[in-house]
């Protein structure tokens, strides 16, 4: 039997050496390694604070502090009939906007956003709702005007500026509920002037401000301000494919609503100059031949009549045409509508001078206008 050799000196001092290096690991793994390392502080740096804003967003703020308590949130309440138990109730139809037009509590709004509703709200900027009645509408205009009770320190008119002497490119502001979302701002310029779109009746409106500002549905019937915050329009349209802002809004002129406003308080209705004259439908004047407006009827003790006007009459079976009126103190009209229209620009009472064609040749007829449904 072989005995193993006995440990040299060598392999003695090698062995106490390596345990040694692994007790010197060991206490270096558990004492240093494993030590949180000490977070070195930090010494605090000063932010620097932002300077003042730029004067034209001072300028935009100050204006929607100033205008938004005049916006108002505008819920149309129909009355329907549930089809299983005939039970009445009420349900939201549609929402809009308005602003505060006086301290007496009227409201000035689009005529569609409360068309054909059976109850009105209206909720102020401090967010108290408010049952609203129906001063009177004027559906060709696309304007209405509601009451509401509110107490006068809650109410915060407008100033009311002028729509005529607008130029494309000026900023322009627009305050709204668009989708539903009260008090919200939005901001473009003037875009194009002189527009026409048609109103609830089908009847065109003209002189409307085009603009980029956003306006999406729920904004028809806010205000449209200068940068001075003065009412220049009341946002009533949009054009979008695709229901939202495509960047071209419109906007009934200032001094339209100026006009038709007060009227509408006073009488509960546009009052409308005319002439008292019942005319052909414009595709029956075209088919015959008429390139203007065809008069069909006079009423008797008109000022039509005065003026000598004649309508279109019925003589031993042959059907003689009427009066042709083919323009309004020197403007051209082509349509009933263009009629209607150029009647706009004067107030009962006032004269014109009606170019016409009576039997192939032009003549023309000083009118004085009246009052007319």
């Amino acid at each position: 039997m072989n005995t193993p050799p006995a440990n040299t000196p060598r392999q003695k001092r090698v062995s106490f050496a390596l345990l040694l290096l692994l007790i010197l690991l060991g206490w270096w793994f558990f004492f240093v390694y494993q030590r949180p390392v000490p977070t070195p502080e930090v010494t605090p740096v000063a932010v620097t604070a932002r300077g003042d804003l730029a004067a034209d967003e001072q300028s935009t703020i100050a204006l929607f502090r100033s205008a938004s308590p005049a916006v108002v949130y505008i819920t149309n309440i129909e009355v329907r009939r549930n089809i299983f138990s005939l039970n009445i109730h009420e349900i939201p139809k549609g929402t809009g906007s308005g602003f505060i037009w006086d301290k007496q509590g009227r409201v000035v709004t689009n005529y569609h956003v409360i068309e054909s509703a059976s109850r009105v709200e209206v909720t102020l900027a401090d967010r108290s709702t408010w049952q609203a009645t129906l001063v009177g509408v004027a559906p060709d205009k696309d304007l209405a005007v509601l009451q509401i009770s509110a107490p006068a320190e809650k109410l915060a008119p407008l100033p009311v500026g002028e729509s005529h002497n607008l130029l494309v490119g000026q900023k322009v502001f627009a305050i709204g509920n668009p989708f539903g979302l009260d008090q919200t701002l939005t901001s473009g310029i003037v875009s194009a002037l002189g527009r026409e779109i048609q109103s609830a009746t089908g009847r065109t409106i003209q002189g409307v401000i085009q603009t980029d500002a956003a306006i999406n549905p729920g904004n028809s019937g806010g205000p449209l301000l200068d940068s001075a915050g003065r009412l220049i329009g009341v946002n009533t349209a949009i054009y979008s494919p695709s229901g939202g802002s495509a960047g071209i809004g419109f906007a009934v002129p200032v001094d339209v609503v100026a006009r038709v406003i007060p009227e509408i308080i006073q009488h509960g209705r546009l009052i409308r100059p005319g002439l008292g004259i019942a005319v052909a439908d414009d595709q029956i004047a075209r088919r015959v031949g008429v390139a203007g407006v065809l008069i069909m009827n006079i009423q008797p003790g008109s000022s039509a009549e005065a003026a000598g006007l004649r309508g279109t009459r019925q003589i031993r079976g042959e059907i003689l045409l009427g009066d042709v009126v083919l323009a309004v103190d020197g403007r051209k009209v082509s349509s009933y509508d263009d009629l209607r229209n150029a009647m706009d620009r004067y107030k009962v009472g006032d004269k014109v001078t009606l170019t016409i064609e009576r039997e192939e040749r032009q003549m023309q007829l000083p009118v004085v206008l009246e009052e007319v449904g």
